[in-house]
Parts: C-alpha cells; sequence; structure tokens
C-alpha cells in the first residue's frame, strides 16, 4: 500500500477545514448578532473568508503539487455543500432576527431552498449517469455558480451585520444592491439547473427504461 504523501494530508486537511470555518461562522454570527457585539461581527466576517479561501487554496495546491486525487474530487464538493446548509440558513435567521423586510426575507427563503435543491438534484443526476459511465465532472457553470457563491455569502453577511452603521439613505440603497447580488445568483443557479438537466437527460431516459 502506498502511504499518503504529507502535500496530499495538507491539501485535504483545508479541505476539510470548510467545516469547522462555516460552524465558526455561524455561532460567531449568532452571538454578534444577539450581543450586538462587533468583535464577534468582524470573527464571523473573517471565518466566512477563510472558508472561502479554503476552497481556493485545496484545487490549487492540488494540482500545483499534484497530488489531485480521487478522494478530493469527491471530499470538495460535500465540503461546499456543508458550507451552503450552514451559511445560508443562517444569512436566513439574522434577517428574521433583526426584523428585515418580509420581502427580504422571502427572497432569501426561495435563494436558500432553489440552492440546496439545485445540489440534490444535481448530486442525483450523477449517481444515475455514473452508473452508465458518464464523466460526472463539475461543469463550468457548476464551478462558476460555486466559485461566486463564497464571496456573495460573505458581502450578504457584510450587508446584514453592519447596514446599521450606514446613513439611513444609504441602507435602501445597500438593500436593494443585496437584493441584485440574490437575484443574480438565483438566475444562475437556475441556469445551472438547466444546463446540467440536459447534459444528463440521456442518462436519466436510460435510467427510466423498463429493465430486462
Amino acid at each position: 500500500m502506498n502511504a499518503i504523501s504529507p502535500k496530499t494530508l495538507i491539501v485535504n486537511a483545508i479541505t476539510f477545514s470548510r467545516v469547522p470555518l462555516i460552524v465558526g461562522f455561524c455561532v460567531a454570527a449568532v452571538c454578534g448578532e444577539l450581543s450586538r457585539s462587533c468583535a464577534s461581527e468582524i470573527a464571523a466576517c473573517a471565518l466566512m473568508l477563510f472558508a472561502g479561501l479554503s476552497d481556493l487554496w485545496d484545487g490549487m495546491l492540488a494540482r500545483k503539487w499534484n497530488v489531485v486525487s480521487n478522494f478530493g474530487k469527491m471530499a470538495d464538493p460535500l465540503m461546499d455543500k456543508v458550507f451552503f446548509i450552514v451559511a445560508f440558513p443562517t444569512l436566513l435567521w439574522l434577517v428574521g432576527e433583526q426584523g428585515e423586510s418580509v420581502a427580504h426575507g422571502l427572497v432569501l427563503l426561495a435563494f436558500t431552498i432553489l440552492w440546496i435543491l439545485r445540489d440534490l438534484w444535481v448530486t442525483f443526476m450523477r449517481s444515475v449517469a455514473s452508473a452508465y459511465g458518464a464523466d460526472v465532472a463539475a461543469m463550468w457553470t457548476g464551478k462558476v455558480r460555486t466559485a461566486l457563491s463564497f464571496p456573495a455569502a460573505g458581502l450578504v453577511y457584510v450587508y446584514l451585520a453592519f447596514h446599521r452603521l450606514a446613513p439611513a439613505g444609504a441602507q435602501d440603497a445597500l438593500l436593494w444592491c443585496t437584493y441584485a447580488l440574490e437575484a443574480f445568483l438565483m438566475a444562475l443557479n437556475a441556469y445551472s439547473f438547466v444546463v446540467y438537466t440536459k447534459a444528463y437527460a440521456p442518462y436519466l431516459k436510460k435510467a427510466l427504461a423498463p429493465t430486462k
């Protein structure tokens, strides 16, 4: 049995660091909101930042050190899903806790549900396609969607944590900018859903055919 190289262990450690980082963000964000602690809110921003950077660093180092592995290819999207499942509901909770507009709460609720449903659907389609030997590597739409989700979640959190510090007139402008960001990501999410569904539709048809 070949020994696992230290570089492989480092890359995988960075990948899995996304879990404690994003859970730490959730704890810090909740504490910051309940205590109105600026230190907790800044800590939440830092944890969100490093969670996002971990997605960049693990792939970059894996390619640089030539330690790309099948395990890493499977672990990385799993850690991304953990990020989504923790980060977006946390943002939704903040909207409700702050008494934000009902409209913003509904937009973020729809965003969270559609984002997670898309991930579940794509995972299901990949499972079906892999049974027929299909290439189930991430497509460019999925990569762009994932890459943008990290800074987008961070920007929404920065708005929710610090918009109260802005002048009254600027708060409305910041809210509309947040709406625009969320709408763009929802459109990208829908487009990615369509692209993956079209790509894997032939394998879904094969799976639906009666077995002999």
